[in-house]
């Protein structure tokens, strides 16, 4: 979801949480993401994307779990 303040809210909550990674819209107009943290955190953060800010209409959300890159901070591209 574009125009509703998506990745800074994503931001927000993972930096919260203590989630290191990154969020960027794509050109087809899905939102990207990667999380990287203690599970608990990381499943909190993934559970807000589902939900989005209160403008956002999220309509699915796919998870994939590959091996952490060692990611530091948390930055919107």
């Amino acid at each position: 979801m574009q125009g509703v303040f998506f990745r800074d809210s994503v931001r927000r909550q993972a930096l919260a949480a203590g989630v290191a990674g990154w969020v960027e819209n794509r050109p087809d107009g899905a939102v990207e993401a990667v999380f990287e943290g203690a599970a608990d955190a990381v499943r909190r953060t993934v559970e807000f994307c589902r939900r989005g800010p209160p403008q956002a209409e999220v309509l699915d959300v796919e998870c994939f779990e590959e091996a952490p890159e060692g990611i530091s901070g948390f930055s919107v591209r």
